[in-house]
């Protein structure tokens, strides 16, 4: 799973970096920095609470894609 944040939509709410410090962090103005483009396993609920939790919905979290070669069931 990988995050995908809007930086142009964020205004610095900063409820993703609460709620969500292992994937999500301030930049110097407040606004959201992704900490981790790649979400490990152990962080998926936090990434999730960031991205439900973004009032702007600058926040997506996206499916890894298919490895070559490899077909979908």
């Amino acid at each position: 799973m990988r995050v995908r944040l809007d930086r142009a939509k964020c205004v610095g709410h900063g409820r993703c970096y609460v709620l969500a410090p292992d994937v999500f962090e301030d930049d110097e103005r407040g606004h959201c920095v992704l900490r981790k483009e790649e979400v490990p396993k152990e962080f998926l609920e936090q990434a999730r609470r960031g991205e439900q939790n973004c009032p702007e919905g600058a926040i997506a979290l996206v499916l890894d894609p298919p490895e070559p070669g490899l077909r979908a069931r």
